[in-house]
């Protein structure tokens, strides 16, 4: 599975931006999808997720702020972000979890970062 994101850029603190990733090859085997981040000082969060059929879950810092959804396609998610903070920049990376042939959740697909800076 390959992972395509998009959507980043610079936003006013306040302000709103959607971040899209669509997945190639082998998508009939996706049974989640989600998004992290990585902050300047290295720190990793996982920002939101979403089995297929489930519930999202989210981040403590992003609740209310950030919704998480799926297309009507299986291969493509997206990450509606309001009310964008100084401390949300970071580069935003899409994940994918796939159910393999003998049936193991295997994570661990990501797709290239996209940088999303919010200026005060």
């Amino acid at each position: 599975v390959q992972l395509q994101a998009s959507g980043g850029g610079l936003v006013q603190a306040g302000g709103s931006l959607t971040l899209t990733c669509t997945a190639s090859g082998s998508v009939d085997s996706i049974v989640a999808m989600g998004w992290s981040r990585s902050f300047a000082g290295g720190q990793r969060e996982l920002v939101a997720d979403s089995f297929n059929g489930g519930a999202p879950n989210y981040a403590d810092s992003v609740k209310g702020r950030f919704t998480i959804s799926r297309g009507n396609a299986k291969n493509i998610v997206y990450l509606q972000m309001t009310g964008l903070k100084p401390e949300d920049t970071a580069v935003y990376y899409c994940n994918a979890s796939v159910l393999t042939r003998d049936e193991r959740i295997e994570s661990g697909y990501w797709g290239q970062g996209t940088l999303v800076t919010v200026s005060s």
